[in-house]
């Protein structure tokens, strides 16, 4: 059994499959660097509850969801199989952890899951369960929840967070893709910074100690999994960013690995 790094990857626009950018190119070698997981365990920015759920679907279908996109996108499918085992021993370690967690029969695979998967194992041959996110709970909930669910890695059980380094839709500008503007950058490097020290302590009050938190996001819910793939690493871990570019002007597409 290999011991996986968590992950945590800027999944960007529903486009991104079909967009030349340096972030795809990124998402298509980052499955063979990475190594062919028993399982992928993902957590998305696009799925969101009160509390823990994972989805326990044999054959999770591909969903769409986003709208006024290029007809392109909607055709697109990754059929990859479920994972139900797996739900059953992340609720466990969940359980185990004062987590509990529902069961979600017949949730497929959002785009925050099925966009970089599609990319990393085209294949669709590795089996997929989606963890869902609870902003409203915080940073240091998504924490305890990948820790709890760290164990996993050593069953080479591939941890991915998929969300948004930067994510305001209101500040994008869809045909830029150049130098990304400085407070977009101070908040990049700022994430990258305390992440590559591993000061979890810094990365969970990011709302107070970061610069530019309530521009960078307005919401909290597609910076969450990075928190969980942090959690994953273990505790004192500390972070490797794989990659880092911007899209759409303010969008970064940066990438990190916790082990």
């Amino acid at each position: 059994m290999m011991t996986l790094p968590a992950l945590f990857v800027s999944h960007g626009a529903p486009t991104l499959v079909l967009e030349d950018i340096p972030a795809r190119d990124f998402l298509k070698g980052l499955g063979a660097a990475v190594g062919k997981p028993t399982a992928v365990l993902a957590v998305s920015a696009h799925w969101e509850t009160d509390a823990p759920a994972l989805s326990t679907v044999e054959r999770p279908e591909t969903i769409h969801d986003f709208y006024g996109f290029p007809e392109a996108l909607y055709r697109l499918s990754y059929p990859a199989p479920g994972a139900p085992a797996l739900a059953d021993e992340a609720a466990k370690l969940l359980k185990e952890a004062g987590l509990a967690a529902t069961m979600a029969p017949s949730r497929g695979l959002d785009h925050g899951a099925w966009v970089p998967l599609m990319l990393m194992y085209p294949e669709a041959d590795i089996p997929v369960t989606q963890l869902s996110i609870q902003p409203h709970l915080g940073p240091a909930h998504h924490l305890a929840v990948g820790r709890a669910l760290a164990p996993l890695r050593s069953q080479n059980v591939l941890i991915l967070g998929s969300g948004g380094a930067i994510h305001n839709l209101r500040a994008l500008a869809w045909r830029e893709h150049d130098a990304p503007p400085a407070w977009a950058a101070d908040f990049d490097r700022w994430l990258a910074d305390h992440a590559e020290t591993g000061d979890a302590e810094a990365l969970v009050a990011y709302r107070k100690m970061a610069p530019n938190a309530e521009h960078a996001h307005p919401r909290d819910e597609h910076f969450m999994p990075f928190f969980v793939a942090l959690g994953a690493g273990g505790k004192g871990a500390k972070g490797k960013r794989l990659h880092a570019s911007f899209a759409h002007g303010s969008l970064s597409m940066a990438a990190f690995s916790f082990s």
